[in-house]
């Protein structure tokens, strides 16, 4: 009997390869909608495999080898074999999106090569703050934060609802696989520095600031969890 716990759909060709023609003409902004695109149909998948109550290695036979009767077999295989294709789509979009962004950075550094002023911030918790975004290198936000725990080391390191995280830790746009690498940081780093850049809104005249916070995560605070703040990915 064939194995039913791998995906059999035929694959056919990838989005990738039917847009590779086109892709690299896209712009920054495309690339970004893009890697959205995928990210919200892999979550979409992600929430069919999540109904039946399995994962992407979850077996599909029973012990004696027959198909289980508990699931649908057949759309799990079928989603199984989407998402695979999907995570190589992914793979593909990153690389080009993060060599649009290198070369937009170039680009900017290349017109303007001043570094932004910086000021040392005295009741947040926060070690740095450009003026102005011109002539910075900034990275595309990939999560905001959502809610700040009172006292926190969140609040302590100077963090704030509405902030866009743009690194944590070694964590950014490229890698942070929907925060999951942000978890893996936290508790990598317990009762130590984390340096965390973030994107403030200032207003609409003045823009956004570019912070560098330094965040320790630690259980001794008095609430849940290591760092007192909710973060949702963008």
């Amino acid at each position: 009997m064939p194995d039913l716990h791998a995906p059999t759909v035929a694959s056919g060709p990838t989005s990738q390869n039917a847009a590779s023609g086109t892709e690299r003409k896209l712009t920054l902004p495309q690339l970004m909608a893009k890697k959205e695109d995928l990210e919200a149909e892999l979550s979409a998948l992600g929430s069919v495999l999540d109904s039946h109550k399995v994962t992407m290695t979850t077996p599909l036979l029973t012990p004696d080898g027959f198909p289980r009767a508990d699931i649908d077999v057949a759309q799990i295989r079928t989603t199984r074999a989407r998402i695979i294709r999907l995570k190589n789509d992914y793979k593909s979009a990153m690389s080009k999106l993060e060599v649009a962004v290198q070369e937009q950075f170039a680009s900017g550094k290349a017109l303007d090569v001043a570094q932004p002023a910086r000021s040392q911030a005295s009741t947040n918790g926060a070690n740095a703050e450009s003026g102005s975004s011109r002539g910075a290198v900034i990275e595309p936000p990939f999560a905001k934060v959502n809610s700040v725990v009172p006292n926190s080391p969140a609040e302590e390191a100077g963090l704030r609802a509405g902030d866009k995280i743009t690194r944590f830790g070694g964590a950014n746009w490229t890698n942070h696989e929907r925060l999951s690498k942000v978890a893996q940081v936290v508790q990598q780093n317990e009762n130590q520095l984390i340096l965390v850049k973030v994107l403030r809104e200032r207003g609409p005249l003045t823009g956004s600031a570019t912070l560098e916070l330094q965040l320790t995560p630690r259980r001794d605070w008095g609430g849940r969890g290591l760092l007192g703040c909710h973060l949702l990915p963008l």
